[in-house]
């Protein structure tokens, strides 16, 4: 198994980070004081236990409401920005070359009755000043919840579109799959695909291969969020590979969402064996305490991936890029050069 040191060095690249699951505790631990929040202040160990998995994991509504207490920070533009800079220069140090952060405007807006256009701003101005100081390339991916009204979605698509120029290349819907639908938010999709926007759907995680099937034939999405139940249909799986659709695949969330209940039982192995095309990421590092080095590590020590397999997930993230077409080839030629000098 590869050392933890081999593969923070690994260049890396990032499909599937949720900013609102990226805040440092530290930083949290300060606007609890800063703000007075009705949470515990004696000890950053007392806060923990309130935005982070500890011993708690195997249910997606445990993880879910990590949420709900997270929304309570976002109370001003100055935070919304430190959030959105600290995240970029924490994927930095984790040697993360290119990455596609999303957010969710309304998660960011909601508490204190923000405009949408003022918090997607916000997150556009600190990220560009985050690449100016680490080196990262880092694309947005404006992001709606389909457990919100379909009115919500329109306004992040309105959003998505103004921003376009700015580093906004893709839209994502997320949410709790497993007991809303996606179907009603597609006209949105496809409005948002004829501006030129990549499209990713979160599907197959709560729910089953069913929602992978209609994410790709409803909403023509070049991108699954998760989507590890397709090994459970032969025939959705068929058509995920036919399509040449890309998997951002998240291990430890999915364990400690209760996708899987042991490491040793996801399924990335098999979907790399079937010949998808499968990336690794961490979906909510902060949530889950975790980098993408780690998550490297675990799946290395758990279904004993090999450097190889490192590899061939990151030359597929990077061919997945929501990139103009030379863009992407020219990342692909970057990263093959340089894992071909890591041994």
């Amino acid at each position: 198994m590869l050392s933890h040191q081999t593969l923070a060095a690994l260049p890396k690249i990032e499909l599937h980070r949720h900013l609102e699951g990226s805040l440092r505790l530290t930083t949290l631990f300060e606007l609890v004081r800063e703000f007075k929040l009705d949470l515990p202040t004696d000890d950053i160990d007392a806060l923990r236990a309130y935005v982070q998995i500890t011993d708690e994991g195997g249910d997606f509504r445990t993880f879910l409401s990590k949420f709900v207490v997270l929304r309570q920070f976002y109370k001003s533009r100055e935070v919304i920005e430190r959030f959105a800079y600290e995240a970029v220069a924490d994927a930095a140090a984790d040697n993360i070359r290119y990455f596609e952060m999303r957010f969710t405007p309304m998660a960011l807006a909601k508490a204190q009755g923000f405009a949408l256009e003022d918090v997607t701003d916000w997150v556009i101005g600190a990220v560009e000043k985050a690449q100016r100081k680490f080196p990262i390339t880092v694309q947005l991916i404006a992001s709606m919840n389909r457990n919100e009204d379909v009115s919500i979605g329109e306004r992040v698509v309105q959003v998505a579109i103004a921003n376009r120029h700015r580093g906004v290349v893709a839209v994502d819907l997320a949410g709790d799959e497993a007991n809303f639908p996606a179907a009603p938010f597609a006209p949105q999709f496809e409005r948002a695909a004829a501006a030129g926007l990549g499209v990713t759907i979160h599907a197959g995680e709560w729910s089953g291969p069913d929602n992978v099937r209609q994410a790709i034939e409803l909403f023509h999405a070049a991108r699954i969020g998760h989507g590890v139940r397709v090994v459970e249909d032969p025939a959705v799986l068929l058509l995920a590979r036919d399509r040449g659709v890309t998997f951002e695949v998240c291990v430890t969330s999915n364990v400690q969402s209760g996708v899987v209940q042991r490491f040793v039982d996801h399924p990335l192995k098999t979907m790399l064996e079937q010949n998808l095309r499968a990336t690794l990421n961490t979906d909510d590092p902060s949530v889950s305490d975790i980098t993408l080095a780690d998550e490297m590590h675990i799946v290395g020590g758990s279904l004993g991936l090999g450097l190889d397999d490192l590899k061939r997930m990151t030359l597929t993230a990077a061919e997945a890029g929501f990139l103009p077409e030379a863009e992407r080839r020219k990342l692909v030629t970057q990263f093959k050069t340089e894992l071909a000098r890591v041994e």
